[in-house]
């Protein structure tokens, strides 16, 4: 498959939050989000085989697979199998516009699924049947960046409950971070409001 990069940090969002990790980004998305700030995936990297990441990944416990969109690779599953077997936890985050029927139900499986919102542009790409391969140990990200973004999330939810973690986050750093939480607040909405931990101690930095 084609890999960007790999590196071992913390993780930097959701519900691992601070964990070491080590992230293996894929290269190329079928999205273009307005901010996004991981574009350097979108093409180049290297063609690597399984066992070759699996020796980059070494001994940590936690491997993220990240990208561009993950999914997107062929033989993405055989990773997943890989560092299953090899008792890694496995958090896979994904940008919700592709089916995740093949992602392995297992223990050691996390699926983070972003529901992209309006600002991001790509809010009509998402797939609503994805959310049933949802469960408590995973989690769903809305990443808002003003007030139609958070309405938009709220209302999602409530059209489409789910029995998952749910997680709020501002688009960039923490500029919008108190507002947010505000917003949580002030509407009871049923969300965590996490930042990029990464963002916080690296600022835009790659590799991190």
């Amino acid at each position: 498959m084609r890999i960007c990069e790999i590196f071992k940090s913390i993780q930097g969002e959701g519900l691992t939050m601070g964990a070491p990790t080590v992230f293996v980004r894929t290269v190329g998305c079928n999205l273009r989000c307005a901010w996004c700030d991981t574009m350097y995936s979108m093409e180049g990297g290297t063609e690597m085989t399984v066992p070759e990441i699996m020796e980059k990944v070494g001994d940590c416990r936690t491997v993220c697979i990240t990208g561009g969109e993950p999914m997107l690779q062929k033989d993405i599953c055989e990773l997943f199998d890989a560092l299953l077997s090899a008792g890694k936890k496995v958090v896979l985050e994904t940008n919700g516009s592709v089916d995740l029927k093949d992602v392995p139900n297992d223990p050691l499986m996390m699926i983070s699924m972003d529901i992209k919102c309006p600002s991001s542009g790509m809010s009509d790409r998402m797939l609503t049947s994805n959310l049933q391969y949802l469960s408590r140990k995973d989690q769903l990200k809305f990443i808002i960046k003003d007030q139609t973004d958070f309405d938009y999330a709220v209302k999602y939810l409530s059209d489409h409950p789910v029995d998952t973690n749910v997680i709020f986050g501002p688009v960039g750093g923490t500029d919008r971070l108190e507002w947010l939480v505000d917003q949580v607040l002030k509407n009871d909405a049923d969300a965590r409001v996490l930042p990029q931990l990464h963002k916080i101690i690296w600022g835009d930095k790659k590799g991190v």
